[in-house]
């Protein structure tokens, strides 16, 4: 029998009391909420939405699945952008114990047809914005035998004389969610669920395949608010939120629906892209107490002219996942807001963060020490525990996991192994205790014989005063494994008009006096913008295959 892996290898926390055997998240958030009916719930582009009128609609929409002759553990595809509608939906469906799953709004209709098909949903609900799209993939897929209901009429796209008559509304039969609601009476009952039913699914990374739908339970949604929620961020009723990652990512849905409905407080939901501009907008209109971003959007914000001053905003605490946070970019910020960034991994599979920074005890650089109810482990490939200082495979259990990926046995064994998950990221554990970032363990590169983060480097790198992005990748030249990096200047140094050339030998001097010498970017490449994913990540496997040996930058 192996033995325990050492504490410097592994960290746990107790975790908080288990719900009932009995539980239906939906009702679960009903119940909590039934003194707060006048409350502010939602406040969306178009206007708010209390708490009894959530559970009001949610009900309602509750009883038109099951008219609609939409069964219990059935799948219906959401397509949503972040407006009150989304959560109505979302919640009506756990209510009735039907599966949403949730998708990304900016896939093709390649994409969606991919879902539809592997889901086997029986019903669609769209934002009427997103209508050619989704009826595209209706029209290539099993586009007969499932119900379209749409969020909003497209009332803009009747008018377009242009607009493929297979696209136009009246050339396919859909119900509006607002009418579905209306005319339904309110479900009396919920659905009978316990916790390790099957509540939604939310589709994973398709960056190495096709997306895997990932499989969570009524059970996860309520772990992610008692050991992250509460004890980490603090979340109390008082409290306005504001999430830049949308609803249809594990980040988000924690952000934007399971962390404030289960205290109470307020959330502002916005249907736009996340840019620097429209956040401020909110930051100074709302004054959400609670921010949620990512790394590239902290540094979007911080380089932007329209930075709003500390008074014009209300922030007590943010928080950053996706990528790892810059030290620079986390150490400005609070400089400036008077907030500190808690920086913190989660993933798909674990529904939320595992892995924090905590509020008084923010070392950026790091991210942080294992939240409360989960063990980390860090393990070399032969599967032994590795020591503090030394770079390992991040395992997570936890009570938040993940089922399976649905129709996927093999990359279900790979990624959950009994009560482990295996999350495909290289970490470090300081001796203090703070487990410090890698990279992906697709991503690690072996220069010179030596194993280099390009995380290390990006993060070498961005603290240059002329860089606001960095990516590296490595590059095969001549048999040997070369790094480069991919860099975006900020607007300054951009006007500054310095020599390509000389601006990366100035670049590469500074990482060498930050890192070992053979860690720094042998080609250094300046580029507009980065490939990321709606979430922000940088997609890395893009800029490989784009790569072409930089002239002159050498």
């Amino acid at each position: 029998m192996q033995a325990a892996p050492p504490l410097a290898a592994r960290e746990c926390v107790a975790a908080a009391a288990p719900p009932p055997a009995q539980f239906n998240f939906a009702a679960h958030l009903f119940a909590l909420n039934a003194a707060r009916s006048t409350q502010t719930a939602y406040i969306d582009d178009h206007g708010t939405l209390a708490y009894g009128e959530l559970e009001a609609r949610a009900l309602r929409f509750a009883a038109a699945l099951r008219a609609l002759g939409v069964r219990a553990e059935e799948r219906i595809l959401l397509i949503m952008l972040d407006t009150v509608e989304l959560p109505v939906a979302f919640l009506g469906a756990l209510h009735a114990g039907v599966v949403p799953v949730l998708v990304n709004t900016l896939l093709t209709p390649a994409d969606y047809v991919y879902m539809l098909t592997h889901s086997r949903a029986r019903l669609v609900i769209a934002s009427g914005a997103l209508w050619p799209v989704v009826s595209a993939a209706l029209d290539e897929a099993h586009g007969s035998d499932c119900l379209l209901v749409v969020s909003q009429p497209p009332e803009a796209l009747e008018s377009d004389a242009l607009m493929p008559d297979a696209l136009k509304p009246d050339a396919r039969e859909y119900h509006l969610l607002h009418e579905l609601i209306e005319s339904a009476p309110p479900a009396t009952r919920a659905a009978p669920t316990g916790c390790d039913d099957i509540a939604f699914w939310l589709y994973s990374s398709g960056s190495t395949g096709k997306p895997k739908g990932t499989v969570h339970t009524h059970a996860n949604l309520y772990w992610t608010v008692e050991n992250y929620a509460k004890p980490i961020l603090g979340i109390r009723e008082s409290d306005v939120v504001f999430s830049a990652a949308k609803l249809f990512f594990a980040y988000g849905l924690g952000n934007g629906l399971t962390f404030p409905l289960s205290v109470g407080a307020t959330t502002v939901l916005m249907a736009e892209r996340p840019t620097a501009d429209a956040v401020f907008v909110r930051l100074v209109r709302h004054r959400p107490t609670i921010f949620y971003g990512v790394p590239t959007l902290y540094a979007s914000m911080m380089a932007s002219p329209a930075l709003p001053a500390r008074t014009d905003v209300a922030l007590r605490i943010c928080t950053s996942a996706g990528e790892a946070l810059p030290r620079e970019i986390g150490e400005r910020f609070s400089r400036h807001f008077g907030s500190d960034i808690l920086d913190g991994i989660g993933s798909t599979e674990m529904l939320h963060i595992f892995l924090s920074n905590r509020p008084g005890e923010v070392e950026y650089g790091t991210t942080g020490r294992p939240v409360p109810g989960y063990e980390i482990e860090l393990r070399d490939e032969a599967g032994r525990p590795v020591p503090d200082g030394e770079i390992g495979d991040l395992y997570i259990r936890g009570p938040s996991a993940a089922l399976m990926y649905w129709n996927n046995r093999e990359k279900s064994r790979a990624t959950f192994q009994g009560d482990w998950v295996r999350s495909g990221d290289k970490y470090r554990r300081q001796p203090g205790g703070c487990y410090v970032y890698a990279g992906r363990s697709d991503d690690m590169l072996k220069v010179s014989g030596q194993y280099v983060s390009p995380i290390e480097v990006e993060m070498a790198l961005v603290q240059h005063e002329a860089v606001l992005e960095a990516a590296v990748i490595g590059v095969e030249q001549d048999g040997l494994v070369k790094t480069c990096a991919f860099v975006v200047l900020k607007p300054e140094a951009r006007a500054a008009q310095t020599a390509p050339a000389d601006l990366a030998l100035t670049l590469k001097a500074f990482v060498k006096t930050r890192l070992a010498p053979h860690k720094y970017p042998r080609d250094i490449l300046f580029v507009d913008d980065l490939p990321k994913t709606a979430t922000g990540k940088i997609q890395r496997f893009r800029l490989r295959e784009q790569f072409q040996t930089p002239g002159g930058s050498a």
